[in-house]
């Protein structure tokens, strides 16, 4: 009997989609789902007459592997994955590797890869990016895990992946796959993507909702302006798919869908992540926090209705040039995109010294440039920035965002002042605006908390006249003495 090259438990969407890309490639894959049934299922519909091999047991599944085994999850993140681990690993061998797929927090598998490594086994956790139709045809991969399971998944991972233009090793393209790094580091860079990803499709809500409310566009309209700003620089996926979704009509009611659909949005985890993790590593993320409370916001709908009702504000009632407005709205969703990505990619900086992690940015922007739900050509241009300078603190500081900032820096501030004078929450282009303004400022006034933090809690402050490092205390009213309190960061 021949043995499979890879197994995936777990067949949901994702996991049948990238069994039939696997054996598109001519990989021979086999699969389980702890409802069987599926299997069967799955055997006898999409994947009947194709190298799949079907397994309605654990211990069957691992016997129909090739070694070093390769067992990837599909599951659910969390407990699903500890649960399917624990029944994967009495069937493995030492060097077998287990590869969780989801979207599971960083920790917990720099925690398995621990465990698993302890047994004699080998662990991935990776990133899959592109959704369904990624899955199929080629999504984006970050794994990261035991470095030394990467090479027995490589050819895989690399066959299966999005490709990029250019000269790949199978001469079809640089995949959008490569080894991120050591334990968390693939589910790392997956969460912050998916932050990333929050921030994009949060700043283009912005800009729909400006041109709704302060222009009066309908979705025809809305979407010959997408379909033009996707031919620019602003070219990507998600201004493809938001230009479709102006077009689509709602079969049942004949409206355009977008007028339809509730204006409240859900939300998986990894952006809350994204966030607390920033707040971990005190590292300002404020676009990615701001994405994920402005879904929280719309989560409250009962209540925003009846506050509607109750507290008032400005009127929408724009008297401008409505071309000029429109192409202001684009310069300031691009100059607030390249602060958010800014902000993921110093975020990773600031990962990579905490854990030690040997993060190659722009291989991670490469990554990043096809298959996944953020790719665009935007990608490009962080890949040339981190190979010009792979030491660069902040994009910001790359020549070509500079110039780009440079640009649109005046649109950007009127439609963030436009926004705010008729009263329309721009959270993402706002606080976007706020991060470059506070990173760009020499002086902020922070020396204010200081002075408050010391006069109520004699926390100590350093001076303008002294070396970094030194701390100093004031006794303030006279009563305080000059015991000071221990200085730390928390």
């Amino acid at each position: 009997m021949t043995k499979a090259d890879i197994g995936i438990v777990g067949l949901a969407v994702m996991g049948e989609n990238l069994i039939l890309n696997m054996e598109s490639k001519g990989f021979t894959v086999a699969c389980y789902n702890r409802t069987v049934s599926k299997v069967d299922r799955f055997l006898e519909g999409r994947a009947r007459g194709k190298n799949i091999v079907g397994a309605h047991s654990i211990e069957e599944f691992c016997a129909s592997l090739a070694r070093p085994r390769k067992a990837m999850l599909m599951v659910k993140a969390g407990k699903p994955v500890d649960e399917f681990i624990e029944l994967l690993i009495p069937h493995l061998e030492e060097g077998d590797i287990i590869i969780d797929g989801g979207n599971s927090f960083y920790g917990d598998t720099i925690r398995r890869t621990r465990y698993v490594e302890e047994k004699g086994l080998l662990y991935i956790g990776t990133g899959v990016s592109g959704g369904e139709e990624g899955a199929l045809h080629g999504p984006s991969i970050m794994p990261g895990g035991s470095p030394a399971a990467w090479p027995h998944v490589k050819p895989i991972f690399q066959a299966i992946a999005a490709k990029v233009a250019g000269s790949g090793p199978s001469g079809e393209g640089i995949p959008c796959c490569d080894w991120v790094g050591r334990d968390g580091a693939g589910h790392y860079v997956k969460m912050v993507h998916n932050g990333i990803e929050y921030g994009d499709m949060q700043m283009i809500a912005e800009a729909y909702f400006l041109m709704v409310h302060l222009l009066g566009m309908t979705p025809a309209e809305m979407h010959g302006v997408f379909k033009t700003w996707n031919e620019g620089e602003l070219d990507s996926y998600l201004i493809e798919i938001t230009r479709d979704i102006m077009a689509y009509v709602d079969e049942e009611t004949g409206k355009p869908i977008v007028d339809v659909i509730l204006d409240t949005a859900g939300q998986k985890g990894t952006g809350k992540w994204t966030s607390q993790s920033a707040l971990d590593m005190g590292t300002p993320a404020p676009t990615v926090a701001e994405a994920v409370f402005a879904r929280f916001m719309s989560a409250i709908k009962e209540e925003r209705v009846a506050a509607s009702q109750v507290l008032g504000g400005p009127i929408p009632a724009f008297e401008g040039d409505r071309e000029t407005l429109i192409e202001e709205i684009r310069q300031a969703l691009y100059a607030s995109k390249i602060c958010s990505y800014a902000q993921g990619f110093q975020l990773m900086t600031m990962a990579a010294d905490e854990f030690d992690w040997d993060l190659d940015y722009g291989g991670i922007a490469l990554m990043w440039r096809e298959g996944c739900i953020i790719r665009a050509q935007f990608l490009d241009r962080i890949k040339e920035a981190y190979d010009e300078d792979p030491e660069l603190a902040n994009l910001l500081l790359a020549p070509y965002f500079k110039a780009a900032i440079d640009r649109s820096q005046t649109a950007w501030r009127r439609v963030v002042a436009t926004a705010v004078t008729h009263g329309i929450p721009v959270p993402a282009f706002g606080s976007a605006l706020a991060y470059y303004d506070g990173y760009r400022n020499a002086r902020l006034p922070a020396n204010i908390l200081q002075a408050q933090r010391d006069y109520f809690g004699a926390h100590t402050y350093e001076r303008v006249d002294k070396p970094r490092g030194e701390f100093f205390h004031t006794n303030w009213t006279g009563r305080g003495g000059t015991t000071a309190s221990t200085t730390y960061t928390a």
